[in-house]
């Protein structure tokens, strides 16, 4: 039996898809298995697919499409590892990612969900001078809604028994447990570890280092926002079934976390109007933002303002100044 498993969710990913299994291919710990759910695509997957049969730590499972949550989870009920790690298959792994999450869990049996920072790669897979770079330690629940330390679903490593945890079966499934909501289509990611954090007693810890790169698609990411946001405010109403003191604690500052990040994601797209938009609803919601984070958020609203007065060649200059100081 292999002692991690890294699942690999696939859908329509031919450009991107040799880059991560070769990424992952090449990871310092040998001890695994890398599972691929092909989740119903309909490009060359398939075929890239095809390219890599016969490695012996390397299996591949077919089903119809059931989105990301739902290719996580069948990659999860067929995982044999003790550790259970998710690589997109747009994202790219450092090669001693694994052996420093199983490390790192092996040393804290307390611990059920390692994860690391990530620098952010463009569409061709060129750094973007970037990272996301979260707090590692002490982590509450309250941190996770406000904040999301993990960042993206690449980023975490976990113990199976985390997962045995949370497995339900909702009534018209009839092939396996779920662990990722499948009625999300976004926000599986944040509704997983906050159910995690409120339901169980594993605790997240993070260890140094960009070990994930993580890509950011060029273009229509102010279009998702509102999509974003809906599937969000879905997932509060869900759990706050689970812990309503929780949310009516932190719902507020959460909420104002959650409209700031949007709006980079909207300055980004270089949707001045948007993003303007989002950030005065943040302030409306909660000023907590400007004070436990002023950097970041001062940072948010500085770009809106020259986005908005100065236009999106200014703003271009301006972050590459930043990056170019960073």
């Amino acid at each position: 039996m292999p002692l991690a498993s890294i699942i690999v969710p696939a859908f329509n990913v031919a450009k991107t898809l040799p880059a991560t299994l070769d990424a992952l291919l090449a990871q310092t710990f040998a001890d695994v298995e890398i599972i691929v759910v092909n989740d119903g695509s309909t490009d060359a997957t398939a075929a890239v697919l095809r390219d890599y049969e016969g490695r012996a730590n390397l299996n591949v499972i077919t089903q119809r499409n059931r989105g990301l949550a739902g290719a996580r989870n069948t990659g999860i009920a067929a995982a044999r590892g003790e550790f259970i790690g998710f690589c997109d298959a747009d994202d790219l792994w450092l090669p001693e990612k694994l052996e420093r999450h199983v490390a790192h869990l092996q040393a804290t049996p307390e611990v059920g969900v390692s994860f690391s920072g990530s620098a952010l790669i463009d569409d061709d897979g060129a750094a973007l001078g970037m990272a996301q770079t979260p707090c590692l330690k002490n982590i509450t629940a309250a941190h996770i809604f406000k904040r999301n330390p993990i960042g993206n679903g690449s980023a975490p490593v976990i113990r199976k028994a985390v997962f045995d945890a949370i497995a339900h079966r909702p009534a018209a499934e009839t092939t396996r447990d779920w662990y990722f909501d499948e009625t999300f289509r976004q926000s599986e990611d944040i509704e997983c570890w906050l159910r995690i954090a409120l339901t169980t007693q594993w605790q997240f810890e993070g260890i140094e280092g960009n070990l994930t790169l993580y890509r950011v698609n060029a273009g229509g990411l102010s279009a998702a926002t509102d999509l974003q946001l809906a599937a969000w405010e879905r997932m509060v109403a869900k759990l706050s079934m689970i812990a309503p003191e929780f949310f009516a604690k932190t719902g507020k500052a959460a909420r104002a976390y959650q409209l700031r990040y949007l709006a980079r994601r909207a300055i980004s797209d270089k949707d001045t109007g948007r993003a303007m938009d989002l950030l005065t609803q943040s302030l409306a919601q909660s000023w907590r933002p400007l004070w436990e984070e002023p950097r970041k958020s001062g940072i948010t609203i500085a770009a809106a303002l020259v986005l908005r007065f100065a236009g999106p060649l200014a703003l271009d200059v301006l972050m590459a100044r930043r990056g170019a100081k960073a």
